[in-house]
């Protein structure tokens, strides 16, 4: 019996970053866009973990020199990336939680990210308020998949790994999530995800 639900950030809660934002991020920073993404993804894993500080991992980005001159323009350009919420997604949420599922959001995020996501509001109230557990990469140091994370997101909502349903856009994500006794399913689109019928597949709510 799953008895929570738990959800990924970004390209789940929220939808992937548009053509326009990431172009003008790239153009902002002097860059291709194909340059701008590879300098991106490169050390992000480090930049989420917590283990970088904004400025050194812009630098790696775009040059010490132009991270020092504009580093709350690339901050709020990379906020900018993720705040597109798919409300389809909190209405289902709504859903589940009146009908007593525990709800959780676990995402690698760098503190930058999780700072303006505390900060933000939706729907009427904050946007951490609409989870009973919150468990974002740079406040514990550790990423996904790595197993530390999952369980902070299951021990933290009070459920059994099996308890538990985790849902991520990424696989080695999902396959982390299912090494640690946790149900899990790889996300790409809302209708996908309802094509396959995953609520009805767990027993919970239809959205």
């Amino acid at each position: 019996m799953i008895r929570a639900v738990v959800f990924d950030f970004g390209n789940v809660l929220c939808f992937p970053p548009s053509d326009a934002k990431v172009e003008a991020a790239a153009h902002f920073c002097g860059q291709s866009v194909f340059e701008f993404l590879e300098a991106f993804w490169k050390q992000r894993l480090d930049y989420d973990a917590g283990l970088m500080e904004p400025e050194a991992y812009w630098a790696t980005v775009t040059g010490s020199e132009f991270a020092v001159q504009n580093l709350q323009q690339l901050i709020q350009h990379e906020i900018d990336f993720w705040n597109s919420y798919d409300v389809r997604v909190f209405d289902w949420i709504d859903k589940l939680k009146q009908a007593g599922i525990r709800i959780g959001m676990l995402s690698n995020l760098p503190r930058a990210v999780g700072e303006a996501l505390r900060a933000e509001s939706l729907l009427g109230k904050r946007f951490v308020d609409h989870f009973d557990h919150v468990t974002m990469s740079w406040e514990l140091k550790v990423v996904k998949p790595q197993p530390a994370i999952y369980h902070h997101s299951f021990e933290g909502l009070g459920v059994a790994p099996a308890e538990s349903l985790f849902i991520d856009d990424k696989m080695p994500n999902v396959q982390g999530a299912m090494e640690t006794g946790m149900r899990a399913e790889l996300y790409t689109t809302w209708e996908e995800f309802l094509d396959r019928r995953i609520p009805a597949l767990y027993g919970l709510p239809k959205p």
